[in-house]
């Protein structure tokens, strides 16, 4: 039986101990009714956030505690991607960020583009919080290995200049006719690192599309069906990670 898999809130290696903390132990301790004794897969935030089975020693609603026993031989990602995600309503988006979760996102930055609604800018800060927790949430569900961040929400041309130069970048734009972005991966060398960037409902400014270019980005296509930015979101992540 697969063992369910938990991400720590809490971990000291010198005494080889984690714990879950806040909804976390109350949904191990009241709705699973966990056991001393019970095993566990606990995965290590960090950098390479590492998975150590686990051992429950013991059991409150607030906090569960483990022994950690060996590190899971876990295989490396084809490939880390971080989505640039411009903000759009949070009902929909907020489903967008916890399947690109399952689907095993890096991260996330939250962008404010200049056709975001004003009102959902104004209050996109106030939701990063509730954004995280859907992260860890989906990420457990899944049984993911890593944690995805999400970042506070930046403008546009902020998020472009401190976009890490080492990875690829590739814009998803509707005016891009020729180039598909599997092909585009392709032609990059299906690179390890990938950072793609999502426009908002009536898509980017010709403005922000000439930012990216003159920033270095390559845009690409997902086809000649003109979707949804949580479709699209879910569909180049699958793209990107099916290679």
């Amino acid at each position: 039986m697969t063992r369910r898999r938990w991400i720590a809130d809490e971990v000291d290696l010198g005494r080889n101990r984690a714990a879950l903390l806040g909804e976390n132990a109350v949904h191990l301790a009241r709705v699973l009714r966990a056991k001393v004794g019970q095993q566990f897969d606990v995965v290590l935030p960090g950098g390479d956030s590492t998975v150590r089975t686990a051992r429950v020693t013991s059991v409150a609603d607030s906090r569960v505690e483990f022994d950690l026993g060996e590190p899971l031989q876990i295989a490396p990602a084809v490939r880390q991607v971080f989505l640039y995600l411009a903000i759009f309503k949070f009902d929909r988006m907020e489903w967008a960020i916890e399947k690109v979760a399952e689907l095993g996102v890096a991260g996330i930055v939250p962008l404010i583009a200049g056709r975001t609604e004003k009102h959902l800018a104004a209050a996109a800060e106030r939701r990063v919080e509730r954004w995280r927790r859907i992260l860890r949430q989906a990420a457990q569900q899944s049984r993911s290995n890593q944690l995805a961040e999400i970042s506070a929400p930046l403008k546009l041309a902020d998020a472009v200049a401190q976009a890490d130069r080492s990875a690829a970048h590739i814009v998803l734009a509707e005016n891009e006719k020729q180039v598909g972005l599997k092909d585009l991966l392709g032609e990059l060398g299906n690179p390890h690192q990938l950072t793609i960037a999502i426009g908002p409902e009536g898509g980017w400014t010709s403005t922000e599309l000439a930012l990216f270019t003159q920033s270095g980005w390559r845009s690409a296509s997902l086809g000649p069906a003109i979707l949804r930015a949580e479709t699209a979101a879910i569909a180049a992540l699958s793209v990107v990670l099916s290679g």
